[in-house]
């Protein structure tokens, strides 16, 4: 005999989105960032007024047989949207306003360049604006883009490159510009729509979220997402009910069942049990600590995830701590971590609050005319921290040209020519860092891109031959200002992290 929870859960389950067949034997979708949230999706299946025990309707009138079930198993499925092309094809900017050129990924295979767009390392600031230039661009799909369908997009519709370019912004922490990616070739899509989902998590704007995804069947990223979205908008009891159905059909495992009961029932607020966090949070679940008083913090996390410390709820230390570690990852300008530095006074010293009081000095120098003292301490506090393309993105374009005193026009001149001014000091390159510009590839030319940006990055590890290599392949590729900066930098790099002399 089946007991009533059971059938209780079953029922609100299958009308929450699909058989239960369905969703155990669907396999998780691959991703690749290993933090997202995992996809649901049901069979496509035709509704009709008919239901067991009726008499069987007639096939239509000159109209083809509906097709019949001969057995449980769970059918192919196909989505199709009648509103959008293939979305590799999809930007947030012209090819003319990224500066790259129009046919970048013809003639490459898309699987390849997904992998290598997921690869290819961006630790100079000219390497992350370039890196975040070609994500965003609208380009001509890849040759092939048709035969690579990604897991969760349309069947003849390509979406491998769409997706890793997500990705890809989604890893550097760039939410606001993957964000506008993905909005710009619709929700409709789960594999899309989850990664929507979980930025609106991250994000603090759970709500939107969830209105879109109980407005549009089929696309709810896993039944967490389901239940957590139910008592979002205040159906307690049936998001009670679906985890006691969902835990009993084994649709969510032990401690995700925990974590959704802790968060459902207010008997546990104040309960002195800590919930162990899974080896990989999902936002959902990272939201869910927060939401019951178990917050985790970010510094292990993908830096996407620091993006939640940027809220003004949070902490200052935190919130100076995820603006430096997103600047960084080149997901938030300088000047937005210029302005954050500024809001409050440190609170104590050492680390960032020591980068935090040395910037409110800097910042009455700047003001004052008399940058002496401010200018070189600043500098090296933060090249201690390995920071000074930081600070000069912050502060460059507002130092003055003519500065007399030798040190502090010394450090001007580094930091206006890492940021690429006039007036700023660019030594002499180095020998192996000579190389002839090669002959423009005809075809293949985002392989060539991403591969010069690859080669440019090894000058970090001292191999400055190859970044010549890499910047004489900018230049071939018809990015002189790209290869410029990069040049520029690469050449500062010694003077740029160096550790600073012992001061008195």
């Amino acid at each position: 005999m089946i007991d009533r929870p059971f059938l209780t859960g079953l029922a609100l389950l299958l009308a929450l989105g699909g058989s239960p067949q369905a969703v155990m034997a669907q396999s998780q979708p691959l991703s690749a960032s290993d933090w997202l949230s995992g996809s649901v999706r049901g069979p496509l299946r035709e509704s009709s007024a008919w239901r067991p025990g009726d008499v069987r309707p007639p096939d239509r009138p000159g109209g083809r047989p509906q097709p019949t079930a001969t057995s449980g198993a769970v059918g192919p499925v196909q989505v199709t949207r009648l509103d959008q092309g293939d979305p590799d094809h999809t930007g947030t900017q012209s090819p003319r306003r990224a500066g790259v050129p129009v046919d970048l990924w013809a003639g490459s295979d898309p699987a390849r360049l997904a992998q290598m767009v997921l690869s290819t390392p961006a630790r100079l600031q000219s390497m992350q604006a370039l890196l975040r230039r070609v994500l965003t661009a609208q380009l001509a799909p890849p040759t092939g883009a048709v035969d690579s369908v990604a897991p969760g997009v349309a069947p003849g519709l390509g979406g491998q490159l769409f997706l890793a370019r997500a990705d890809r912004l989604l890893d550097m922490g760039a939410l606001d510009e993957a964000q506008a990616l993905l909005t710009a070739a619709g929700p409709g899509q789960p594999e899309i729509f989850r990664r929507l989902f979980d930025i609106a998590l991250l994000e603090g704007d759970e709500s939107r979220a969830c209105a879109i995804m109980n407005g549009t069947p089929g696309i709810a990223p896993s039944f967490a997402a389901r239940i957590f979205c139910l008592a979002q908008t205040g159906d307690w009891a049936a998001a009670a009910v679906s985890l006691h159905g969902a835990e009993t059909l084994g649709l969510i495992d032990e401690r995700q069942a925990i974590l959704l009961t802790h968060f459902l029932d207010d008997a546990f607020v104040d309960s002195a049990h800590l919930l162990e966090p899974a080896d990989r949070i999902t936002p959902l679940e990272f939201r869910i600590h927060e939401a019951v008083g178990q917050p985790l913090p970010t510094l292990p996390l993908p830096v996407a995830f620091a993006q939640s410390d940027l809220r003004l709820n949070g902490g200052f230390k935190a919130r100076l701590e995820a603006a430096e570690r997103l600047a960084r990852a080149g997901a938030l300008p300088p000047t937005e971590l210029r302005a954050i530095y500024g809001e409050q006074r440190p609170a104590a010293s050492g680390g960032v609050w020591e980068r935090a009081s040395v910037m409110r000095t800097l910042e009455a120098a700047l003001a004052g005319g008399d940058l002496t003292q401010a200018l070189p301490r600043a500098f090296d506090e933060f090249r201690l921290a390995g920071m000074a393309d930081l600070l000069a993105g912050m502060v460059a374009a507002d130092l003055p040209p003519d500065i007399a005193d030798p040190r502090t026009a010394e450090v001007a001149g580094l930091l206006r020519g890492w940021v690429g001014l006039p007036g700023g000091t660019i030594p002499d390159l180095p020998p192996e860092m000579a190389a002839p510009v090669p002959t423009p590839p005809a075809a293949q030319k985002g392989e060539a891109l991403l591969g010069a940006m690859t080669d440019i990055d090894a000058a970090i590890e001292g191999d400055l031959a190859r970044a010549g290599r890499g910047i004489a392949m900018l230049r071939a590729l018809g990015l002189p200002e790209d290869a410029d900066r990069a040049e520029a930098q690469v050449a500062l790099i010694a003077q740029m992290t160096q550790q600073a002399a012992a001061t008195p």
